[in-house]
């Protein structure tokens, strides 16, 4: 028997502190539902549970940014749905300009709201935003994360949807005479007519009487004051009266000028028969002519002709003009080339007068290289539908705009399904791989609780144990009696 060395009590004490020690675990595991709270539960499972928690959360926050991605582009197909909707309505009003039942008037109504609408489609382009990015100016080319690794991207580009990209917008132009003679005034030039636009004075001539005898003898000449009037017409005469005896001098003259329905009196002035309009005749002495006998003068009114140009030539066919006139509209009205030109007829002489064009154009986002918006969209008027060949070629032009909104939604939209489906995707891979996890990390809770309760009652078998050894070297005194 021995008593410095209580082998059997430093044995249950080793024993003791082991299962205390995986008694403790057992309640650590229980309490943090965890099997590895520590790299020393389990290193290698620590290190794959830790790459797995890694993929999961990165699963789980690209899954988050591809719903940004879809909010981003729901926000920009609901503000083209919008522009959809005004295109539609700008080539509703082109249709209706397109025909000539409208006046200049009506025409200038449309024009007026073809030009908000426009204003409109370049509004909403430079104001669509999502969490301050313009969507719709041109600028926008995202890259989304929609994995969990390096490089597992989406991109995305939208073009510009403002009313000059997508063609529905005009031009401002004003216009002066810079040199030249023959036109006092020029505005309202609706297109630019490229470089060294001009107008053409020619043709200026006189109102010009050519008499016709019929048959009265003897000469017949035109004199009096120039014919001031806008129209061509023809006005007949005839002998009313002739000198006692009969001589063929002529006493009275008759004048018609609706083709001899009514005739009225010519009047006399310095040996001339008046005709009225400004036309005088005299009629030679012939002893052949009688009462009745008929003559004619043509009147051709005084006339100009302007012609639109440029240094390629001429823009649309020349339009003749005449007294009556302040102004007239020349070029070429299929395209738009057009300019309203003032004039004061009876300065009009023969010459090519420069035009100076001052343009305020519309204009497309200006974006800087990192694709920052740095000049917003402008638009000064709606797309020309002002007469029927520019709504005519207006319609051609909306339509394409329309085409191209139409293409850059479905662009989007197929972008918005692609992203669903991606999130589905890591959705089940987040779920799975979280399972996979869990088997890793989690704690079975019914076999640790079983592993808990098994090491509790060894502990308390080995407290007793050791009080039991601790008696063990009382026996040594029994050997004192």
């Amino acid at each position: 028997m021995i008593i410095n060395h209580n082998v059997t009590a430093l044995n249950t004490h080793r024993q003791l502190s082991t299962n205390t020690a995986n008694q403790s675990k057992n309640i650590e595991k229980l309490s943090s539902g965890l099997r590895i709270n520590r790299a020393g539960d389990d290193a290698a499972g620590l290190a794959i549970s830790e790459k797995m928690r890694g993929q999961i959360r990165g699963l789980d926050q690209a899954s988050r940014n591809g719903q940004d991605a879809i909010s981003l582009i729901q926000t920009a197909e609901g503000a083209l749905n919008e522009t959809h909707s005004i295109l539609q309505r700008v080539r509703e009003l082109a249709v209706q300009s397109g025909t000539d039942t409208n006046t200049a008037d009506d025409r200038k109504k449309i024009q007026q709201e073809v030009d908000e609408l426009a204003k409109e489609i370049t509004r909403i382009s430079n104001t669509t935003e999502f969490n301050t990015q313009n969507l719709l100016a041109g600028g926008l080319k995202n890259t989304y994360q929609i994995g969990a690794n390096a490089n597992q991207n989406l991109s995305l580009s939208v073009s510009a949807m403002d009313a000059k990209s997508l063609g529905v917008s005009g031009d401002v132009i004003s216009t002066t005479l810079t040199a030249g003679s023959g036109v006092t005034g020029v505005t309202g030039v609706t297109s630019d007519l490229g470089a060294g636009a001009n107008v053409t004075v020619s043709g200026v001539t006189a109102a010009s009487y050519t008499a016709a005898a019929g048959n009265i003898a003897g000469a017949i000449t035109t004199t009096g004051s120039a014919y001031t009037g806008s129209s061509d017409f023809t006005v007949q005469f005839k002998i009313a009266s002739i000198g006692t005896p009969a001589t063929g001098d002529v006493t009275s003259l008759s004048y018609s000028k609706d083709g001899g329905t009514t005739w009225a009196t010519a009047s006399v002035a310095a040996g001339a028969f008046d005709l009225g309009e400004g036309v005088s005749v005299q009629i030679a002495n012939a002893p052949t002519n009688g009462v009745g006998n008929q003559g004619s003068v043509a009147v051709k009114a005084a006339t100009a002709v302007l012609t639109l140009g440029n240094t390629a030539g001429s823009i649309g066919p020349s339009v003749t003009v005449r007294s009556n006139q302040t102004g007239v509209t020349i070029g070429d009205a299929s395209t738009g080339r057009t300019a309203n030109v003032d004039f004061t007829f009876s300065a009009l002489a023969t010459g090519t007068p420069a035009l100076t064009q001052t343009k305020q154009a519309s204009t497309s986002a200006t974006i800087d290289a990192n694709g920052n918006v740095s000049g917003q969209a402008t638009v000064q008027k709606g797309i020309d539908v002002s007469s029927q060949g520019a709504a005519n070629s207006a319609i051609t032009n909306i339509d394409k705009a329309i085409t191209t909104v139409s293409s850059e939604r479905s662009k989007l939209g197929a972008y918005q399904n692609r992203l669903e489906h991606t999130i589905n995707n890591l959705n089940t891979s987040s779920e799975n791989l979280t399972a996979a996890e869990s088997r890793i990390r989690d704690v079975d809770m019914a076999k640790e609780m079983m592993e808990q309760t098994k090491n509790s009652i060894l502990a308390q078998a080995s407290q007793a144990m050791l009080a039991q050894a601790n008696q063990q070297p009382q026996g040594v005194l029994q050997l004192l009696r």
